[in-house]
């Protein structure tokens, strides 16, 4: 018997319904079953606030995935709140940001989609644009929302996977077509981060460490593209071998 790599996905809040329901932990079943398909064991991290109970899951981890969900807080990136800024979940940016600076810390393997590439780059010191379309310049669309009848595999624009990096090499250089679903983006780009993909506009659609480390953040939503899109199932396969791979680090906490 193999075995499989420990994958912790965080969650996000769902808000008590009055005289029903408490607050709740949810997250997409898509994530949890593409990483299975891909021969992970997930494992869905609560939003505790006991600090000595997240990081002990985390060192049970063998890597770390952070799947899309709400903006951040700007507090977290040191701006004050705009009105564009749309809803948050305050528990969620601080376990989300303690996982990545622990993983960081100890060059665990971290994949992050969506919402999760902003966080990276949050806790590894950057910040966000609130909503792109007070960005100054030309920016393209990237929010085709579900909700305005969108599906969540549409390919709606292009990225450009720059040559020489991690990503490229899993994915291949170039220029290709994915789905977009975020109106945030990465503004000031953390020290310790090197982009590895932009959209048309310039805008960062993926960044990934500077060493020879697993640490990989894309904009777009690849686990909605796995069955049709051989680059987006590698994307997963190599984070999957990664974590098998991984040898715990110790660190000062």
């Amino acid at each position: 018997m193999t075995s499989r790599p420990l994958i912790g996905i965080t969650t996000q809040t769902l808000e008590a319904i009055p005289g029903e329901l408490p607050r709740c932990w949810v997250m997409s079943q898509r994530y949890v079953d593409v990483l299975t398909s891909v021969g992970a064991l997930p494992w869905v991290i609560p939003l505790t606030r006991d600090m000595t109970t997240l990081r002990e899951i985390y060192d049970r981890l063998d890597g770390v995935f952070l799947p899309g969900g709400v903006d951040m807080e700007p507090e977290s990136y040191r701006e004050a709140r705009l009105p564009v800024c749309g809803a948050t979940d305050a528990d969620r940016d601080r376990v989300e940001i303690a996982l990545v600076r622990w993983a960081m810390a100890e060059r665990k393997p971290l994949l992050a989609v969506c919402r999760g590439v902003q966080v990276l780059n949050v806790a590894a010191g950057g910040s966000l644009y609130q909503d792109l379309q007070h960005w100054t310049g030309d920016p393209i669309k990237h929010d085709y929302w579900p909700s305005d009848g969108h599906h969540r595999d549409d390919l709606v624009h292009e990225i450009r996977v720059e040559e020489g990096t991690q990503l490229a090499a899993i994915m291949g250089a170039g220029t290709s077509i994915v789905n977009s679903m975020h109106h945030q983006g990465i503004k000031a780009l953390a020290s310790a981060l090197v982009p590895n993909a932009y959209a048309p506009d310039g805008l960062i659609e993926g960044v990934e460490g500077r060493d020879d480390g697993y640490l990989l953040g894309v904009q777009w939503h690849p686990e909605e593209l796995v069955e049709s899109d051989r680059a987006a199932r590698r994307l997963f396969e190599s984070f999957i071998e990664a974590a098998a791979a991984h040898e715990p680090e110790v660190a000062a906490r």
